[in-house]
């Protein structure tokens, strides 16, 4: 009966979102006061019952309830409890039941929390979220079931996919939807604002906080994902390109447009127009990727869906959320255009350079991605690569990293440059002494890893620039957190290039007791051994380490099978083994055995890299996430300060 109770609690919750929506639009209509009343707590209700819901469907994988169907097809009563909790979002129809049970909890927080929105844009903005919730309501009732029965329990479970038996399933996608899902609701305070027309700085300042959440946990998403596929594929690389990978990083990058231009709104009342499509254009890029990845147009270990059915659905949905979202738009032009006029050379300025260099660079990534799909729907195969994005995204992401370093430099509304001129010299002085000493002793570097060194140095070095003068326990929150978003920018920005101009490889068999050279160090291979894991079984290699200091480290590189469940034939993984030095990493893979004429495996495939700096990506995006959360935590403490003040006020005026 379970199962049957979760299906119970979506369709409550589905009931109360179309209450909220309807309410909403009969006071939008009317003026209604008690119809207002009602949307609030229904949103609060459909955010529990929904959360609800998605607890009993982890309460199912827990269980190993093989009667479910989405339990017998992603899970198995062996499997360990980590990945039986996560194995609950790790497919298709979990996923988007956890979409929409943080949908529902934003709506509900910003049921219970939003004080600053005029009464009837919190209300017109209530009806975009429920309504955006009805939407994927009825692609999970009508048409991926979460809590589908099977007529005959299977004695156990298919298993979950060995790749994503890692404990970065648990983290990974649970912080990118918060990141969609947190674009949702400026979507929705959007949508708001167009419906009541009050576009302008308590718009953006409610919508703020939202953005700047979604893109916090958008960065430690991609972070996170980055690396989990670095270790887990076993391909040695940090960033392929994939379209499901692309299609995170583009909300990213419209989510960063967004928090530059909300935040100018709010402060200058300037940008109105840019922050309203860019809110449209952010969430419209995750509803691209959720149908990219679930409509069956790409096979990846990260897309779930193979129906063409769902695709369609989805493609509906897509078309009516953008789309009465774009014609609103075009209906309430008059009204968002206006706002306070600024120089080119000045803070806003820079912002809008920032916020077109974003977005062209969105636009690119975006062709690159969809451009295959497309041609290949016509007949004709096609597939772009990484040479395309670093040659026509690269660039222009220098050039964005040196924008984004001036314009904290620069005043708001006009300035003369001089300040921005007298706070470089220290950060070109920087950028030139390691352009110059890479070309003298950096040997062979290629152009763009060059340049991104070069940039990288410069954007560390300005992005203290802030603090320069001030006193630093006196700096407000928000400032540290521009400061080290700035830098972490610069520390990625790094690793990257390091990596890319300085990587070695060694790809070679090795017998027992042999030693190859790679980078500094000196790697023996001692042998190899079976072991067994609590769901598979493996064959282990060990390595010896050595540096040219002397100082040995053991790494333990594996090779997994994991047996076929229910008909399904054995799946191999390769575990990486990493060695992390501070100027970077060792990463070791066991391959194949490579036998002798009389089939004996007297050696086997070994691939190791010595990769300088690239942990220093990872590190760059925690600190832009750490940036990003100062900021986040310094406009909290504003806003207690700015409530405490007028609370004082009105005290003083009825004294």
């Amino acid at each position: 009966m379970i199962a049957e109770l979760g299906l119970a609690l979506l369709w409550i919750a589905a009931a109360l979102a179309c209450l909220s929506l309807v309410a909403a639009i009969v006071y939008l209509r009317s003026g209604k006061g008690e119809l207002a009343a009602l949307v609030r707590p229904a949103s609060v209700a459909q955010g529990a019952l929904t959360a609800a819901a998605f607890g009993v469907l982890i309460a199912l994988f827990v269980r190993s309830d093989m009667s479910v169907e989405l339990v017998a097809r992603n899970s198995h009563s062996l499997k360990p409890m980590l990945f039986k909790v996560a194995g609950a979002w790790g497919n298709h129809e979990g996923s988007m039941l956890l979409w929409l049970t943080i949908l529902g909890l934003s709506g509900a927080l910003v049921a219970l929390f939003e004080k600053r929105l005029r009464e009837d844009t919190l209300i017109a903005t209530l009806a975009a979220q429920a309504a955006l919730s009805l939407g994927f309501f009825a692609f999970l009732l009508f048409s991926s079931n979460p809590f589908k029965r099977l007529p005959i329990a299977p004695p156990d479970g298919q298993g979950l996919n060995p790749l994503l038996q890692d404990p970065g399933l648990a983290f990974h996608p649970p912080t990118l939807y918060i990141g969609y899902v947190g674009l949702s609701v400026a979507f929705s305070f959007a949508v708001g604002a167009l419906v009541t027309r009050e576009i302008g700085p308590a718009f953006a300042r409610a919508m703020r906080p939202w953005v700047l959440g979604s893109w916090i946990f958008l960065t430690l998403g991609i972070t996170a994902g980055s690396y989990w596929a670095y270790y887990e594929l076993g391909w040695g690389g940090w960033w392929f390109w994939d379209p499901v990978e692309n299609v995170s990083l583009i909300p990213w990058l419209a989510g960063a447009a967004l928090l530059h231009s909300v935040s100018v709104t709010a402060t200058r009342n300037a940008l109105r127009a840019w922050t309203v499509m860019l809110a449209v254009i952010a969430f419209s890029m995750s509803m691209v990727g959720t149908f990219i990845v679930r409509s069956g147009l790409l096979t990846s270990v990260h897309s779930f869906a193979v129906d063409p059915e769902r695709g369609t659905f989805l493609l509906v949905l897509m078309a009516l959320y953008i789309g009465g979202a774009l014609t609103l738009f075009a209906f309430r032009a008059g009204a968002v255009a206006e706002g306070k006029k600024f120089a080119l050379l000045s803070r806003e300025g820079s912002l809008v350079i920032n916020n077109l260099l974003l977005t062209t660079i969105l636009a690119l990534v975006l062709l690159g991605t969809l451009y295959p799909i497309v041609a290949e729907a016509m007949g004709e195969k096609i597939s772009i690569g990484p040479p395309y994005y670093n040659r026509v995204a690269g660039p222009l992401a220098l050039i964005l990293c040196l924008v984004m370093v001036a314009g904290p430099l620069l005043n708001w509304r006009r300035d003369d440059g001089r300040k921005l001129w007298s706070r470089l010299p220290a950060a070109v002085l920087a950028g030139a002494a390691v352009l110059f000493g890479l070309v003298l002793f950096g040997g062979h570097v290629g152009v763009l890893p060059l340049l991104g060194m070069t940039v990288a140095a410069v954007v560390g070095v300005a992005s203290l620039a802030p603090l320069w003068g001030r006193n630093l326990r006196r700096t407000p929150l928000p400032t540290w957190g521009m400061v080290i978003a700035h830098f972490g920018v610069a520390v990625a920005l790094a690793g990257m290039a390091a990596e890319s101009a300085f990587i070695k490889e060694r790809l070679v068999a090795a017998a027992p007791g042999e030693t190859v050279k790679v980078g500094d160090f000196a790697v023996k291979f001692v042998g190899v051994q079976p072991v067994a894991g609590p769901n598979y079984t493996a064959i282990e290699g060990t390595l010896v380490a050595t540096t040219s200091s002397g100082d040995s480290f053991t790494m333990r590189p594996a090779a997994r099978t994991f047996p076929g469940l229910m008909g399904t034939p054995p799946t191999e993984t390769n575990e990486a083994a990493l060695l992390t030095r501070p100027g970077g990493q060792l990463y070791a893979v066991l391959g194949q055995p490579v036998t002798d004429a009389d089939g004996r495996a007297d050696r086997y495939q070994l691939r190791l890299w010595w990769k300088p700096l690239v942990w220093w990506i990872w590190l760059g995006g925690g600190l832009i996430a750490v940036g990003g959360t100062l900021a986040l935590l310094g406009r909290a403490q504003l806003l207690a300060l700015w409530r405490a003040r007028r609370a004082r006020r009105k005290q003083e005026r009825f004294a």
